[in-house]
């Protein structure tokens, strides 16, 4: 190629999918350093790439524009046929079963089309998005998501976390997710939490998923002198994560943040495998309970895992 090429890259999904997709951005940016990479996804998350220098613009999925490829004869104007034909090569991780969404791309201005389902992974959910890569001769598997953040940003957050209360960096709890099956019961949260605030700074993080645990966690940690995270978007919060002692979290798209922004990470997993979903990082713990419940999963085990994670530091 004799200029630097201009990737648009499709990706829907929720926080966790997206940061597993962060790996295909940074092949890219490292294949091709000059390249302009363009993101169609939901804003409040993929700014995060943005923040991390993985990409150079953002659109929304759920615009008009897009909503027109899903529909089996759509009415596709002229700007958005320019628009598609201006890119080398895309990249899509749309949801497409029948393959509409990339009949109609390619039938629309697409001139080079990689495509790779995000549903049903066939190994680990980062391999998984990596292997259409494979045919412009990128093959990274076994990659780690990695948000490298300005040091504005870590600046911002160093202050942020003094605002809250905190002297030195916390330890950052995030006891929620997407879903309440993946949840390890609050009771041991809590039971941690008493074991390590008299050496640590504490901090709970509440993200739009968490309402029904808000006010168990405010309350606890009004009664204990700990911070609240809340009422950040995800690349505030990334930037508080980079500065953290460390994050304990279940199988959630934070935890993935956390993992990518380089935190000491412990994740705690129960009916989800984490030979495919666990987040990847330079210093992550996952503790899996043997039965796939998450209750039997025991305080002592956590703490010795924040124990052993604090110790490697």
């Amino acid at each position: 190629m004799s200029r630097p090429p201009r990737i648009l890259v499709l990706r829907g999904g929720a926080i966790g999918d997206f940061i597993a997709t962060l790996p295909v951005l940074q092949a890219l940016r490292r294949q091709w350093p000059e390249s302009y990479i363009e993101l169609i996804g939901y804003p409040h998350i993929a700014r995060l790439a943005l923040a991390g220098g993985l990409a150079d613009r953002v659109q929304g999925l759920d615009t008009a524009r897009m909503a027109r490829f899903f529909g089996r004869t759509p009415a596709i104007d002229d700007d958005s046929r320019r628009f598609l034909a201006s890119f080398d090569f895309v990249v899509s991780f749309l949801h497409d079963p029948d393959g509409v969404v990339n009949e109609n791309l390619c039938r629309h201005g697409v001139r080079r089309l990689l495509y790779q389902s995000p549903c049903d992974p066939n190994g680990h959910i980062v391999d998984h998005l990596l292997r259409p890569l494979e045919s412009v001769a990128i093959y990274d598997a076994g990659a780690r998501p990695a948000l490298d953040l300005p040091e504005d940003l870590r600046d911002r957050a160093r202050a942020a976390f003094r605002e809250l209360g905190c002297a030195t960096p916390p330890w950052v709890f995030h006891a929620g997710s997407g879903s309440p099956r993946k949840n390890w019961p609050w009771e041991g949260f809590r039971a941690v939490a008493d074991t390590i605030r008299p050496r640590t700074q504490l901090a709970w993080l509440l993200g739009e998923a968490d309402a029904a645990l808000a006010p168990t966690v405010r309350s606890y940690a009004a009664a204990t002198g700990a911070a609240v995270i809340e009422g950040r978007d995800l690349v505030e919060v990334a930037g508080l994560l980079s500065v953290c002692r460390g994050f304990l979290g279940n199988d959630s798209g934070i935890a993935h943040i956390a993992a990518a922004v380089g935190a000491p990470v412990v994740a705690l997993f129960g009916p989800t495998d984490p030979a495919v979903w666990a987040p990847r990082g330079r210093r992550v713990r996952v503790l899996r309970a043997a039965d796939h419940r998450l209750e039997t999963i025991t305080p002592e085990e956590v703490a010795r895992a924040i124990e052993a994670m604090e110790a490697d530091q």
